[in-house]
């Protein structure tokens, strides 16, 4: 496959043609060359006007594959992650069974050979994601697991926490936390303030993030292990992550796209649709974590891609679950925000593979062509005709979003 890109914009810090408009001629999967006015047997796409950067990455992705294959299965999910400029995606454990030793590693693997989008599975902590007994971890890790979660469940247990870094440290791998104080969380469903008071609902107080990342941070201060906190929402939070990155500790972070533009007001029609984890916050904390991606606090932007069939959503507030799908909207909303688009690369493309120690894709000559052309001002309307996921759990499905990506190509494998 030939494809020559005319008169893109270059979006890409480890490039030596950032920011210039150019010519991009891919052969056969590698980018021969870059120039002006390149003429090339090849599929000719018009870039001018729009952006080239590298292949996004998701830090945060659900599917269902293993047992929750109604939900989302891997072909579904990768053709909805590369329609929303993704070449590679971190998938969580929360499978059943879930992803705890090295033979569901491997599946997945296998079972994602071939594809466009990189499959990256990540491992369970703890045995069945129970939070009592360490999972096998350094099995996972020789099968090729680059970190650690329990998915979306907090390991509430501090002692199986500090273990968990220990052991992982031993082998330099990466431990996700996320963060939640079950017992202070409860079973509250959004969160706590003026709207659970006018929505006549027990709120989720900050504290309960905001506490485990604190005892986490410090775990990691004391182990001097590194630890990546997923999904965060809260202005303390940020604030306390800035603070460690500060005093030297080795701490990531990650927010999700809706969390960047939507608020709590957003539930005052009771829509099960925005009923998230964690839940949508305030104005106060998005713009604390605008103002934590803008310095460098928060380090990359995720989808949390959380797909369930319409019986688990279309359903009473109370009783739905919690998620939305968003593999597909994370540009658009991560645009919405205003954000600068070299920012906005940086927090997709190039961050989330640092932080997973996996090589940054270039865009240079003689490089693996692993890279998606958008157009930041186009308009769209996302649809359920245009929808890839296997599930339709996203209040943004009927709304003209801005930010259309226009093609993905990884592998020699081209998606527009």
């Amino acid at each position: 496959m030939n494809l020559l890109i005319k008169s893109a914009k270059i979006i890409d810090p480890n490039s030596p043609f950032n920011q210039k408009i150019a010519d991009v001629l891919i052969e056969k999967g590698v980018i021969s060359k870059i120039g002006t006015d390149i003429e090339a047997d090849a599929e000719v796409i018009d870039g001018e006007g729009k952006f080239i950067s590298p292949g996004f990455f998701d830090l945060n992705c659900n599917i269902g594959e293993l047992g929750l294959e109604t939900k989302e299965d891997l072909y579904t999910g990768t053709k909805a992650a590369a329609a929303g400029g993704f070449t590679g995606i971190a998938l969580m454990p929360n499978t059943i069974p879930p992803v705890h030793s090295k033979a569901e590693i491997e599946y997945l693997l296998n079972r994602a050979t071939k594809n466009l989008v990189d499959v990256y599975p990540l491992g369970a902590i703890s045995y069945k994601r129970e939070g009592k007994d360490l999972a096998e971890m350094y099995d996972m890790y020789l099968s090729g697991a680059k970190a650690f979660t329990d998915g979306n469940r907090p390991v509430q247990d501090a002692g199986l926490m500090e273990r968990a870094l220990l052991y992982a440290q031993g082998f330099d791998a990466l431990v996700f936390s996320y963060p939640e104080d079950t017992a202070i969380a409860g079973k509250a469903k959004v969160n706590e303030g003026e709207v659970s008071t006018l929505l006549g609902m027990k709120g989720i107080p900050p504290l309960a993030e905001e506490l485990m990342i604190a005892r986490d941070l410090y775990l990691a201060e004391y182990t001097g292990s590194k630890i990546h906190f997923s999904t965060i929402s809260t202005t303390r939070s940020v604030e306390l992550i800035r603070e460690a990155k500060r005093k030297g500790i080795e701490a990531t972070c990650d927010v999700a796209a809706y969390h960047l533009v939507l608020t709590d007001e957003s539930l005052l029609g009771f829509d099960s649709l925005y009923k998230v984890k964690p839940p949508l916050r305030t104005q106060d904390d998005v713009n604390a974590l605008l103002e934590g991606l803008k310095d460098g606090t928060i380090d990359a932007i995720v989808s949390q891609h959380t797909p369930h069939e319409v019986e688990f959503k279309d359903v009473e507030f109370e009783v739905a679950e919690f998620g939305m799908i968003g593999l597909q909207t994370t540009l658009s909303l991560a645009l919405q925000t205003g954000l600068d688009i070299n920012l906005i690369v940086e927090k997709l493309a190039v961050n989330p593979r640092q932080i997973l120690n996996i090589d940054v894709p270039v865009i240079a000559e003689g490089q693996a062509a692993n890279l998606v052309l958008f157009d930041a001002d186009a308009e769209w309307e996302y649809t359920k005709n245009n929808n890839r996921s296997k599930s339709y759990n996203s209040p943004f499905i009927g709304q003209n979003l801005k930010g259309k990506v226009l093609l993905t190509l990884n592998n020699n494998h081209l998606y527009k």
